[in-house]
């Protein structure tokens, strides 16, 4: 089974990574009553920290994830197995094929693992360019202001020079010529 397959059936349930028995069944080849009654047989091997049952909130919460039902006529809360938990099912189940899944399990988790570990450096990373955008925008900005400062002081040089000029225009009259056809008479 593809790891990323694998990934997808992976749920923070309580801030543990688990996984719901019907998938953990669905991957083994057996049904998930058949999966429940081996972990009945054997819950010595499964404290609270390598599985527990969902709460109705809890259940109701993850079914809501998902946009078509698939849950069937559930009728018990399901179990959810945290990686602890999928490591000891392969010693209950004990067969080729559940030792092959619980390998790629297994590998899903550490992947997973491995990407949330990773997580602070991509957040550094993020807050550096965050860091370095600021930092030229504030540039841009005080570069703005400045040629703001500079556009302002030349359209005031203008509005001066054109304010002389109409005044000289206004103290200096000249005759006006007439418009229009010119007769002999005038």
């Amino acid at each position: 089974m593809e790891i990323e397959q694998i990934q997808q059936k992976i749920f923070e349930i309580r801030g543990q990574k688990v996984m719901l028995d019907r998938d953990l069944a669905q991957m083994y080849g057996v049904e998930t009553k058949r999966l429940n009654e081996q972990i009945k047989r054997n819950m010595k091997r499964f404290p609270e920290d390598f599985m527990f049952q969902l709460t109705k909130e809890e259940f109701q919460n993850l079914k809501s994830q998902f946009a078509t039902s698939s849950w069937g006529g559930t009728r018990k809360l399901p179990y959810v197995f945290t990686e602890l938990g999928v490591a000891m099912l392969s010693s209950v189940l004990n067969s080729d094929i559940a030792i092959e899944i619980n390998m790629d399990i297994m590998r899903a988790f550490i992947t997973i693992r491995h990407h949330v570990l990773n997580l602070p450096n991509k957040v550094e990373e993020i807050k550096n360019e965050l860091f370095e955008l600021k930092a030229y925008l504030e540039e841009v900005f005080t570069d703005q202001n400045d040629l703001n400062e500079d556009t302002r002081m030349q359209i005031e040089l203008i509005n001066q020079s054109l304010a002389e000029l109409q005044a000289e225009k206004m103290t200096t009259k000249k005759p006006l010529r007439r418009i229009g056809y010119i007769r002999d008479d005038e």
